[in-house]
């Protein structure tokens, strides 16, 4: 940790709800780091009065600022893409650390784009940074795909021959999770997918990409990276040990949820009460959200309206569950018997099956649980469970006990 004194930094964009810089750049340096949401029109009467020391831009100011820029760096220049801003005697110095930030994504990722074709999807200033590195790299064809240009979205069968595709779009963002640019199925050479979003940590494109066997990664090791590169302009020192492999493992093991699957009466309300008290995380039950939304309790909405209506209400549920990070989530034992929970349910989390045994469970408050022979719900609910989970965990009687396996399996 470097240490520094009355140093004052920031981020400007327009939307930062999503933004992890604060915490990322916490690892680096212990100057002060915060939030400034503004509308375009604000840029400039910010910059010309700037309040910070150095300051980091993200979308969609990265071209804004640059006329408000005394100097600006070759590379910058050159992509026409600003996304680091220091203040010194003589002006506001612009640099595009994006650069380094997407160069150290490609090389961790192991995705190869020299003599490639690759397709960059979207056409604002991440992909100006984007393009210019895969040139740097020796891409064979780099085709921009945007919503109205020669290369758009309803023509992009033209290019199904595409080795790579890249993301620079905010589609499948949080909060708009769930959503996907392109469809991955169209490709059939594709050697690799990465997506400069970080929030959620498997977007939609990411998990079609990992259903199909693709290599594929996700923005955080970029956002990181040019976080380190940005630390060292900001306070003109060259950071000798690589920080950022140690920032993404940090930064991943803050915000991934950790979700609980399991038969009806497992544990998985108490266990994940335990477990959130004793990582001080908040604790998501899907059971409570559908009784909240429905105002009225689950074994009612099951007597008034049946089991299909109350897995349409359980969907909606992990849908607004999994868009969380940094916390525990119980869900109800029937939520692994629609394939369509697994993609909110893993897109930020690690999924664990609590594994029971059958003759402990209860039946009392739980409408299958009544109404079906326990054994045989397990038989059939067991396959489901191993698919959804990431790790299994033994439930014994000892509450603590059962919660430190469950951390030990999450910090292997």
């Amino acid at each position: 940790m470097i240490h520094t004194k009355n140093f004052k930094t920031g981020l400007i964009g327009k939307k930062l709800g999503h933004s992890f810089s604060p915490q990322i750049h916490s690892y680096i340096a212990d100057y002060e780091y915060k939030l400034y949401e503004m509308e375009e029109e604000e840029v400039g009467d910010f910059l010309k009065n700037c309040p910070l020391d150095a300051l980091n831009v993200t979308i969609p100011y990265k071209k804004t600022v640059m006329p408000f820029l005394t100097h600006i760096s070759e590379i910058a220049l050159k992509i026409g893409s600003v996304n680091t801003i220091v203040k010194k005697s003589d002006g506001l110095y612009g640099y595009n650390t994006d650069y380094y930030g997407f160069s150290y994504m490609l090389n961790v990722s192991g995705i190869e784009v020299k003599d490639k074709k690759v397709l960059v999807l979207g056409s604002g200033g991440a992909s100006l940074t984007v393009i210019a590195v895969l040139k740097d790299l020796g891409a064979k064809e780099i085709i921009t795909i945007s919503r109205s240009g020669e290369n758009n979205y309803d023509n992009i069968e033209f290019h199904a021959d595409a080795d790579v595709i890249v993301n620079t779009t905010p589609v499948g963002m949080y909060p708009n999770n769930g959503l996907a640019p392109v469809d991955l199925t169209v490709f059939k050479k594709l050697s690799g997918v990465l997506d400069l979003i970080y929030n959620p940590s498997v977007t939609k494109l990411l998990y079609d990409a990992e259903k199909l066997g693709i290599p594929n990664i996700n923005g955080l090791s970029m956002l990181s990276a040019q976080a380190k590169r940005a630390a060292e302009l900001f306070l003109d020192i060259k950071i000798e040990k690589d920080p950022t492999p140690e920032i993404v493992r940090n930064i991943e093991a803050e915000l991934k949820n950790i979700v609980l699957i399991g038969m009806p009466g497992c544990g998985k309300s108490t266990l994940g009460k335990a477990l959130a008290e004793k990582l001080s995380r908040p604790f998501i039950d899907t059971d409570e959200i559908i009784a909240r939304n429905s105002d009225m309790s689950i074994p009612e909405i099951f007597s008034l309206y049946g089991e299909e209506d109350f897995r349409k209400r359980e969907t909606k549920a992990a849908r607004e569950a999994g868009k969380a990070t940094g916390t525990v989530i119980a869900t109800g034992g029937g939520i692994v018997t629609k394939e369509e929970n697994y993609y909110p349910l893993h897109q930020n989390s690690t999924i664990i099956y609590l594994d029971r045994d059958i003759a402990l469970l209860p039946k009392d408050g739980r409408p299958l649980s009544q109404k079906n022979d326990l054994r045989e719900l397990f038989e059939k609910r067991s396959p489901l469970y191993e698919k959804f989970a990431d790790t299994k965990i033994g439930v014994c009687e000892n509450t603590e006990e059962t919660v430190n396996s469950i951390l030990r399996s999450i910090a292997k």
